[in-house]
This record gives structure tokens, sequence and C-alpha cells, in this order.
């Protein structure tokens, strides 16, 4: 059966073009003559019976339909591209993927223990770009997603398999300077540097806000049954690593999961001010389409599994 695949040339002419929305520029770019440009994108436009660009005496400009077809080409030659380069870089063996991931995760938590990835699986290569909404796989050249959200969110997302990795408990953290403040507005005895303190007392001290989650201290404080007048108050931040740092500047209390802040608490940067977690609606989940997985993917997803249980 003759499929209706058009010649690389063609579509590397097209997308360098409506990159540029110049056929001068797409030559210049490529190596090419204008006419030769020109030629291969009418001979696509006649391939598909879809007209691409206008033209005009001052030039080119995409169609609505050609502004559509130039996101999926780019998006399948960057894919190809990436594919040719790890075939070329590991002459057949191992793989790669192409992983959509939340920032602060990725940062905080995957790339810190990647070093143990290339160790047992030197074969595999993790490429990263950050998404933090659902989409679907067929739109994209991803591979997986590492997405944190409800159990609801994963639910609806179409087309996909779920494998969850951990949930997302917060806990109240600070600077051991903060803490050595609350220790003595509300004494605990000699000996006891930097220990924990009460729900009560966190209540007295200054709270950091996350922008995406401004009821998160309301709901910490529900849950320890005690009475927070000032729960909504304080500076909004909109990341994780943001309050991270404010927290670490002695800015005021963060709740955050442990897990994102494991290079702070080995420094001694931050500490627990309350032993006292809550565990969140979100999780953190690993998402990859809906069809039996590539030997790479499911290689990469039991090393993932065993990393979330802190089984390395």
């Amino acid at each position: 059966m003759r499929r209706h695949i058009p010649s690389t040339q063609a579509l590397a002419c097209f997308e360098s073009a409506a990159r540029h929305e110049s056929y001068t520029r797409a030559a210049q770019e490529l190596a090419l003559t204008q006419s030769a440009v020109s030629r291969q994108i009418l001979a696509l436009e006649d391939q598909l019976g879809v007209q691409l660009f206008r033209r005009t005496r001052h030039g080119v400009s995409l169609t609505a339909a050609g502004r559509h077809y130039s996101q999926q080409v780019a998006r399948w030659l960057q894919g190809l591209e990436r594919d040719t380069l790890d075939v070329m870089a590991h002459q057949g063996h191992g793989g790669s993927l192409s992983l959509a991931a939340v920032l602060t995760f990725a940062t905080r938590w995957l790339i810190p223990r990647l070093p143990l990835l290339a160790r047992e699986h030197p074969e595999i290569v993790v490429h990263i770009e950050t998404r933090t909404r659902p989409f679907l796989f067929s739109d994209t050249s991803f591979d997986a997603a590492l997405y944190a959200g409800t159990a609801d969110q994963v639910a609806n997302w179409p087309g996909v398999q779920v494998q969850m990795l951990m949930p997302e408990d917060v806990v109240p953290v600070c600077s051991p300077q903060l803490l050595e403040k609350a220790e003595k507005a509300a004494p605990r005895g000699r000996g006891r540097a930097h220990q924990p303190v009460s729900p009560a007392s966190i209540a007295q001290m200054p709270l950091l806000q996350q922008s995406t989650r401004p009821y998160g201290w309301q709901q910490w404080f529900h849950a320890m049954e005690v009475d927070a007048p000032r729960a909504l108050d304080g500076p909004r931040y909109e990341l994780f690593s943001m309050i991270a740092v404010a927290a670490t500047m002695g800015l005021g209390v963060a709740l955050m999961p442990p897990m994102l802040i494991e290079a702070e608490m080995a420094r001694g940067d931050l500490v627990i001010a309350c032993a006292r977690p809550l565990r969140g609606e979100r999780a953190y989940y690993l998402v990859t389409p809906a069809q039996p997985a590539a030997p790479v993917l499911t290689a990469f997803g039991t090393w993932l599994g065993r990393m979330a249980q802190g089984v390395e």
C-alpha cells in the first residue's frame, strides 16, 4: 500500500519557510536556492491538496491549515532528529526517553537520582522538558510524563496508563534560626536545640504561602485541630522551589514535601519545624501511552518505582 508521506526534503523546506515566513531565509538556512524551496513547497501543496501559504507581491504568509500543519511537521522533524542522534550515539544499543515533567519534581527529585540510573542502565538517555498539564501523547513526541495531580485528574487523562509513584505528604519546615526563635518563645528545656515545636507554636510564626495552593496552611491547621486566624496570611510564591529559598532565608515556615528539599535538609539549611505531616490530595505519577511500552520505557518505569520506594 502506498503511504501518503511527503519527502523529508519537502517537509524540511516547508518547516523552515513556515518558521521564518520567508522562502529566502529558508533557502539560506538550508543552503538551497529560493526556487528549489518554492518547488518543494508547491509539490507538497499539490500532494496534500491544501494551500499552505498565501503568496503576495510582498512575500508569503501561512494559511490557517499551513500554520496547524507546520506545528505537526516541526514536532515530527524534531523527534526524527532526536531519534537519529540517539541511534548514532548508541550504535543501535539502548535508547532514549523524552519525558515531560513538573519542574520542581524533575530538578529536585528526579535529576539528582539520574546518576543511579546511569550506573544501572548506561544505555538509557533521558531527555526532560517541562509540562504541568495533561496532554495527548499523539500530539507530542513525549514517551512518558511525570505528573503531579489528584487521582481524579489522572483518571480523566485519556489514552494513558498510570503508575502511582508516591503521595505528596507535606510538613512544616523552616530555617534553624527561625525555629530557634520559636523555641525561645515556647521553651522546651535545655539540650533540645532545633527540636520540632507544636502546631500551636507554628500558628504564631510567619507563614509562607503557595499561590497555587492558597488553602494549604488552613487545611494543615484544621487537621491539627489548631485555631489559626492567620492561616491565610503571608507572602505567596508560585513554585515549591521559590518557597524553599524563602524558607532557607528565614522568611517564614513553609509547608513542603520533604522529598523536594532533601539537599537543603542534608546541609542543615532547613529543618522540620513540626513533625506532623499531612497527606494531601495530590500524588506523583508516571504516565505513559496506553499501548504496550518499549523495553527502554519498561526498564525506566521499573527503576523509577524502586526509587520512589527508596530502594536503590
